[in-house]
């Protein structure tokens, strides 16, 4: 399988008994769509992944606080980050990972499916009202999942720089939800491989 491995997974409840950890949570905002770039070609989903302030991709959220509950802690952090509260369960949660580059930490990877109109309305609160934004987020973007010609879409999106294991996640999230069949992603990674290695890529 070409898309790139995900870091060893570890029970939510078995990781929050562990001494000395810090937890940190994210989640992957999506809506399906009817809309069709350039009146031709379908979108299908769409997916929310913001730009960091260190001009890494990544999904909102951030660290809980000691004693917090995730889903709280995370609703919270997306509060700053989005400007609008967007509700967590504890059904939302996928997986939960030692994080691969930073000891002692757990990332825990949550989903959650939104109507078009509420994902809109995310959008234009983290620009309107998010008091993160500017300064710890940049702004919102939509993960193109469809392919172009040159490796455009899905595959150049792919070949841009991701934060500890988001791109993993977003992979990940993608195949386990079916808004792209595992064959697709097998191949946008290869194109996403092919660009990274142009003597010309960023």
């Amino acid at each position: 399988m070409a898309t790139q491995s995900s870091p060893t997974s570890i029970g939510k409840e078995e990781s929050l008994s562990l001494v000395g950890h810090r937890h940190a949570c994210h989640v992957m905002l999506y809506a399906d769509t009817k809309a069709k770039l350039f009146g031709r070609t379908p979108i299908k989903h769409i997916v929310l992944m913001q730009m960091r302030f260190d001009g890494l991709l990544g999904f909102p959220g951030g660290l809980v606080e000691s004693k917090e509950n995730l889903e709280a802690g995370l609703s919270r952090e997306l509060g700053e980050e989005l400007g609008m509260a967007v509700p967590i369960t504890p059904q939302d949660h996928v997986v939960s990972c030692p994080a691969p580059s930073c000891p002692n930490l757990i990332t825990h990877f949550y989903v959650k499916k939104m109507e078009e109109s509420e994902i809109k309305e995310v959008e234009r609160a983290a620009v309107t009202m998010a008091t993160d934004h500017g300064l710890e987020v940049m702004g919102m973007v939509r993960v193109p999942l469809y392919f172009l010609k040159n490796g455009g879409g899905l595959p150049s999106f792919l070949s841009h720089s991701f934060i500890s294991n988001s791109r993993s996640q977003l992979l990940s999230a993608l195949q386990q939800f079916g808004l792209v069949s595992q064959r697709e992603l097998d191949e946008a990674v290869r194109q996403a491989d092919q660009l990274r290695q142009r003597p010309n890529a960023q």
